[in-house]
């Protein structure tokens, strides 16, 4: 029984060696195969490790790049710019047509606007929270004066708000008159030189390229056709009309076809005439040319006054300068 047993326990043994160098050899060819596998991956790993700064270069590169030109589009300057927001309580007045004046100085950028009443008492750049913190500085507001297109007139508040970046929303609170602050969203956008703007419908000639505006002209006297309408058709303005320029203000000399208009009125002002024989002569200012200005012509020739409105439109194109 002794000898089977020790028959037995010796098999055993053996199977169990050779089972054991079996699996040893596997294992090794397994952790080659491994091996094999991984150092391509650490290759590839590697390469992108590697391209990683040449990327992030380039991201920085472009950031300056942007800076830059952000920089170079708006040198210190005044312009007319876009100014929105998101709520139909908190807008500009409908006199400014949605703009306001945008100005960069050292870089900094801050527009002015007037809102359309004086309802708004305070602007705070950032988040209402922040506004009412201590030491949070509101914006004040200024008393602007708006002329509307009809020629009425009003007083309403404006601020002056720093623009951190253009083309982009940031935050603007505000407080009114009972007290509460809100939240909103303001965006100032397409900046306009106002010299540019001004001197756009003028030609290096000094001769205005059809726009409206008041043409560069030297000092001295022109002659410019002009076109009347309004009343019944009985009296007019001769034309062409002389108009004196000085210092860029134009003034122009207006003869009515009629001696019975003893007052003028333009932009609210009342002109007399300048003759006391024959048809009447005004010398009145010109605000624009190409486009209709309203007068008012007042005559006696009926049982008593009357105010009568006329537009006079000055051609920019048709003048010539008097010998």
């Amino acid at each position: 029984m002794s000898k089977i047993k020790t028959i037995f326990l010796t098999g055993v043994l053996v199977f169990s060696m050779a089972f054991m160098s079996a699996c040893a050899g596997k294992t090794g060819d397994q952790q080659e195969a491994a091996v094999e596998e991984t150092a391509p991956a650490a290759e590839e790993v590697t390469e992108e490790v590697t391209e990683e700064p040449e990327e992030s270069e380039a991201a920085e590169e472009v950031q300056e790049d942007t800076a830059e030109i952000t920089q170079a589009i708006l040198p210190d300057g005044t312009y007319d710019a876009e100014f929105s927001t998101d709520s139909s309580m908190f807008h500009v007045s409908e006199a400014c047509d949605g703009k306001g004046v945008l100005t960069v100085e050292n870089g900094q950028m801050t527009i002015h606007v007037s809102l359309a009443s004086r309802k708004i008492l305070n602007l705070y750049p950032g988040s209402a929270e922040d506004a009412q913190k201590d030491g949070a500085q509101l914006l004040e507001p200024t008393v602007d004066e708006v002329t509307y297109s009809d020629g009425l007139t009003d007083e309403v508040y404006g601020f002056d708000i720093p623009v951190p970046a253009l083309d982009e929303e940031f935050d603007v609170a505000l407080i009114g008159t009972k007290g509460k602050w809100y939240d909103h969203k303001v965006c100032v956008s397409n900046p306009v030189d106002i010299s540019e703007a001004e001197t756009a419908g003028t030609s290096a000639s000094g001769e205005a390229s059809g726009k409206s505006g008041i043409p560069d002209l030297a000092d001295g006297s022109y002659l410019v056709e002009m076109t009347f309408e309004g009343g019944s058709g009985r009296a007019g303005i001769a034309s062409p009309v002389t108009i004196t320029v000085e210092n860029q203000k134009v003034t122009a000399s207006v003869e009515w076809s009629s001696p019975n208009y003893d007052y003028m009125l333009v932009d609210g002002e009342k002109f007399l005439p300048v003759n006391t024989e024959g048809n009447s002569v005004f010398e009145i200012p010109v605000a624009a040319f190409n486009e209709p200005v309203t007068v008012i012509g007042d005559t006696v020739a009926m049982s008593k006054p009357h105010e009568i409105e006329y537009t006079l439109t000055f051609h920019s194109d048709t003048i010539k300068a008097l010998d």
